[in-house]
């Protein structure tokens, strides 16, 4: 074996991941849990990315996903933070009477991603068998008999397995030779959140507009709900321009004020709008998870949670064959997470797009066909039990973490 350039106090570990984000994280903690040891490497420095301005999103988290949190200990660290969400109400415009999701159980819960992120890195910060490399980049080397990598403090490494977290714009995805299916929308999504005069009794609201969805989405409190509005990417500049008040007006009128007056309780933020998905999501010794394997609309809020399935069903490919006494990098293991995830991905991307193209095409015969729709799902309760279903990011075959099981 060849290592020529390295040390001779190169640090051991089982894996290597590339991206301290929330699924980096989540995939951190619930390998820790089985006793096998990570490094995770991000160049953010914490210091910033913990900082309430630097990220006003929140995240719907599906029950599924939840049970994943329950599952590696974090969700009790998120309970006093999070907005169950009992009903959603989906509708085409403002048609009077919705398409509405409600059950027993919550169909998801909102978190703030600042606290998602905090609370995370605590957790791993006191877990033995996680080590953070954050700020730290890597130069890494994929071999046969393993993953080899230098780190910016000086620090070198070998690991069985690299799994890349790195988000949209992986370079290590793009170094690995894999390709990727990607558009843009003519699209752009204003997040911020507003205080409202009427409680929002955990209900969420999507209205579907020619120029795209606008969410209300309920945050803990009653009185403020996350906003998530797609405009035009032409009018995007210009609705970042307005005032404060001219804003919330304008919020008001799409919304048909469903929760009678807005105040803007947050800054604004404009995030351009795309689609990508990774035509493999493995290669030698390497994974990808999340933004790094696939990005899609927020138009169902599925975005994290879909990353979060990846991070279930690689750790779950990882721990079974750690117990095997299996190579974690092998070729088979690696297989097995491409079937798993591979199709699941693609079908939820796919699914997704199309969706945001049905509702985007303006005119008097589409509205009436999506109305006929929403009425239809509506009235057939096998069909609204699909969706409510996949709300929860309950369907197909899921990993037992994702139903609430320590692997």
């Amino acid at each position: 074996m060849d290592l020529r350039g390295y040390g001779n106090r190169m640090e051991r570990t089982d894996v290597l991941i590339l991206g301290g984000g929330l699924v980096g994280l989540t995939l951190a903690l619930a390998l820790d849990r089985a006793g096998i040891a990570t490094v995770v490497v991000d160049p953010a420095d914490p210091e910033t990315t913990l900082s309430p301005t630097f990220d006003g999103r929140a995240s719907a988290i599906a029950s599924a996903s939840w049970n994943m949190l329950e599952a590696i200990g974090v969700a009790e660290r998120l309970i006093e933070h999070g907005q169950p969400i009992h009903r959603i109400e989906v509708r085409d415009g403002l048609q009077r009477e919705p398409l509405a999701f409600e059950d027993e159980r919550p169909l998801g819960t909102m978190v703030e991603n600042r606290i998602l992120r905090r609370e995370l890195r605590e957790a791993a910060l006191a877990s033995p068998n996680i080590d953070l490399r954050m700020p730290a980049r890597a130069e890494v080397e994929r071999r046969a008999e393993g993953v080899f990598a230098k780190l910016s403090d000086g620090s070198e490494l070998r690991a069985d397995l690299l799994v890349v977290a790195e988000g949209r714009k992986s370079s290590t995805r793009e170094a690995a030779g894999i390709r990727i299916a990607n558009w843009k929308y003519d699209h752009a999504a204003i997040v911020t959140a507003f205080d409202h005069e009427r409680d929002h009794v955990g209900v969420a609201h999507e209205i579907f507009y020619p120029a795209g969805p606008f969410a209300l989405l309920p945050m803990r409190g009653g009185h403020r709900s996350a906003v998530v509005w797609s405009v035009h990417q032409k009018d995007s500049a210009g609705m970042m321009a307005l005032s404060d008040h001219a804003f919330a007006v304008e919020a008001e009128k799409v919304s048909g004020r469903l929760l009678g007056k807005l105040t803007l309780s947050a800054p604004r933020a404009a995030w351009p709008l795309g689609f990508h998905h990774a035509a493999a999501i493995t290669a030698e010794r390497l994974a990808l998870i999340g933004d790094a394997a696939h990005g899609i609309h927020p138009i169902a809020g599925q975005g994290l949670n879909l990353g979060w399935r990846d991070a279930a069903a690689l750790a779950q490919v990882i721990v079974e064959g750690s117990r095997l006494g299996l190579d974690l990098g092998d070729a088979q293991l690696l297989a097995r997470y491409q079937r798993w995830r591979g199709f699941d991905a693609l079908a939820v991307s796919v699914a997704t797009d199309t969706f945001t193209r049905l509702f985007g095409i303006p005119g008097k015969l589409p509205r009436a066909a999506r109305r006929f729709g929403i009425g239809l799902v509506e009235k057939v309760t096998p069909l609204k039990s699909f969706f409510m279903a996949e709300a929860r990011g309950e369907l197909g075959e899921l990993p037992v973490l994702l139903r609430g099981s320590a692997i």
